[in-house]
């Protein structure tokens, strides 16, 4: 279960990278990337900006995602065995630790917006989605070494504007990459599930 003994959310927190806010039940945004999807230096160098104030944590962002955006890697998420090990895995734990309410597997990143239920932290929700997928993932790739980068970025999500225009972040970013014409057009995404469950 939590990390925390009291078993009461953690706040603001840092494992010494990126803070993260652990704010119980409530919607978090969470984009967690393949090891090779970003050059360290080019992060770097970013962050350096963030501390000196030349840019705020929304510009940091935004770079970060038109970076992803573009492909950068080696994009084993392409591999469509390795995509769908993603995403079973992230569908067996919905509705048990989290309630996952959009999500999307790009080549070299995941996006999900979901609720961590009652008694399981920020860091255990993502730790369910990267480990197992991680050693999964390198067996069918026959490689070894990272997986996954370390740690994720995440966002609380503050009001209802806020968590629609996070839906839609996530279910079109294939179309914004390039990568398909309509965001139910792209194969592992909760908008190509739903409009399964219409059809």
């Amino acid at each position: 279960m939590s990390e925390n003994e009291n078993n009461e959310p953690r706040g603001w927190y840092s494992r010494g990278y990126l803070p993260h806010f652990d704010g119980g039940e409530i919607n978090q945004f969470i984009t967690y990337r393949l090891a090779d999807s970003l050059p360290q230096n080019v992060l770097s160098k970013w962050q350096r900006e963030l501390e000196k104030n030349e840019i705020n944590d929304a510009d940091f962002r935004r770079r970060v995602e038109m970076y992803l955006d573009q492909g950068y890697g080696e994009c084993w998420l392409k591999n469509p065995k390795v995509a769908e090990i993603v995403e079973e895995n992230l569908l067996r734990f919905n509705n048990n630790k989290y309630k996952l309410h959009a999500w999307v597997i790009m080549p070299n990143h995941v996006h999900l917006l979901l609720i961590p239920k009652n008694g399981y932290s920020l860091s255990e929700v993502v730790h369910s989605a990267k480990s197992y997928t991680a050693n999964k993932a390198n067996q069918i790739l026959e490689r070894e070494g990272r997986f996954w980068f370390p740690e994720p970025f995440d966002r609380f999500i503050r009001n209802y504007e806020h968590f629609e225009n996070t839906c839609s972040y996530i279910e079109n970013n294939p179309v914004k990459a390039g990568l398909c014409e309509n965001p139910s057009d792209w194969r592992y995404s909760s908008a190509y599930w739903r409009k399964l469950r219409n059809d």
